[in-house]
């Protein structure tokens, strides 16, 4: 099956807000929604586990991460409703950030062992965070040009890694030496400064006609353009969950001191952020998104083999499962430029939130699903038949994505007008 040439220009492209004006907009967007996710996600779970919270409560935090795999339900209405007349997703995103601090401000009277309340605001936040995340990626999928989308993903990207560092290590230093209370007041100090930049967005879209079809789940599905990539979004990540869950728990059943798995993790995903995304989108604009999956996917294949080998007793040591694991993470921030760099290519102008925000979601369900089965198939078959099983799946995952995603008439049509 033929796809179109996803590199094309769009026909009529609306006027668009100056480049370099938009990456920076585009930064502080995603920034603003990845704080206070990594405070929820990297920063609690340890402070309420030194304060003697169970890990089980722990663990039911993993709840929080719902709305983010559910947020293709409510995407149309966040295309669909303008909050203000001139300002549709800027609007969307200066209302749940200002909610988003407010639910912050909420954890100061709270403590790290107040489980119930906790969880409370950071569904709330969740909701809220998921809901800006529709609008940011509407904005950017509707207002970067084809040339634009890799370097734009690139920045959210390292928008993501700096998040990281602020949501969750800055928090936990500064929970350690000033306490909970003023920790939450400087997380809530840095969700604030990026309003600035949805002050500084640019919309030129106007509010639709009277009778003009509504943006909906339904009508994306309708559209033979967005099946191939639908699929692609829901096979190219299917294997990565089973090997990420259990990368943590295999390294220490391999004698790797916890210090050093959280050096490993810390030094390698902020390192992958910028590095990885940077490389991602030079590939992506030199050579296009199919050719930057497929040698992606070749070099996860391998780190996943890797990974099986040692848990075989067929490879030695500790350096190669560091190595594999650092280069997985590389991969993966390269990954998701590349597949967003694709999934805003067939975005239409008039519900781009809806249609990036299904595919995100395929992509990111497949990869839980597989988290959330990894464990068990490791009881059951042993870390060596996982990893073998995860190589395997890549592999295949990858000669049907560049299948999928192969030139046809259709594209060279496209290319010679």
């Amino acid at each position: 099956m033929s796809t179109p040439d996803y590199a094309a220009a769009d026909a009529a492209p609306a006027p668009r807000p100056g480049r370099s004006r938009l990456f920076i907009v585009l930064a502080g967007l995603y920034l603003a929604q990845s704080i206070p996710s990594y405070l929820i996600a990297a920063a609690l779970p340890p402070i309420m586990r030194e304060a003697g919270v169970s890990r089980a409560a722990i663990g039911y935090m993993s709840i929080l991460f719902l709305p983010l795999v559910l947020k293709f339900l409510w995407a149309p209405y966040v295309d669909r409703i303008r909050p203000f007349a001139r300002a549709h997703r800027a609007g969307w995103v200066i209302i749940t950030q200002v909610v988003v601090i407010g639910c912050l401000l909420c954890l100061l009277p709270l403590g790290p062992t107040d489980v119930r309340a906790i969880m409370a605001v950071g569904m709330v936040a969740s909701l809220l965070i998921s809901t800006q995340d529709i609008a940011t990626d509407g904005y950017a999928a509707k207002y970067l040009p084809a040339r634009d989308r890799a370097i734009g993903n690139a920045i959210q990207g390292g928008a993501v890694a700096f998040g990281v560092l602020i949501g969750g290590t800055l928090s936990l230093i500064l929970y350690h030496h000033v306490g909970w209370r003023w920790m939450i007041l400087g997380v809530v100090a840095f969700s604030a400064l990026p309003l600035l930049a949805a002050l500084a967005m640019r919309e030129s879209d106007a509010p639709a006609p009277a009778g003009a079809p509504r943006p909906s789940i339904l009508r994306f599905l309708r559209r033979a353009d967005v099946r191939n990539i639908l699929w692609v979004a829901l096979i190219y990540r299917v294997s990565e969950g089973l090997v990420k869950a259990m990368e943590g728990p295999y390294l220490v059943d391999s004698g790797v001191p916890l210090d050093q798995i959280g050096y490993l993790s810390g030094v390698s995903a902020t390192t992958a952020g910028l590095a990885g995304s940077a490389i991602a989108a030079w590939l992506v604009t030199r050579r296009g998104a199919r050719f930057a999956l497929g040698l992606l996917g070749a070099m996860r294949t391998l780190c996943f083999a890797l990974f099986a080998l040692h848990a075989l007793g067929l490879l030695a040591g500790t350096w190669p499962l560091f190595g594999a694991a650092g280069f997985q993470t590389l991969i993966r921030y390269m990954e998701i430029v590349a597949l967003y760099s694709l999934f805003m290519s067939v975005t239409s102008p008039d519900q781009p939130g809806t249609d990036f925000t299904i595919l995100a979601c395929a992509q990111l369900i497949v990869y839980l699903v597989g988290s959330l089965v990894s464990g068990k198939l490791a009881d059951l078959f042993g870390y060596g038949a996982l990893f073998t099983l995860a190589a395997g799946l890549s592999a295949i995952a990858v000669l049907a994505t560049m299948r999928m995603l192969a030139p046809g008439p259709r594209a060279a049509s496209a290319r010679s007008r």
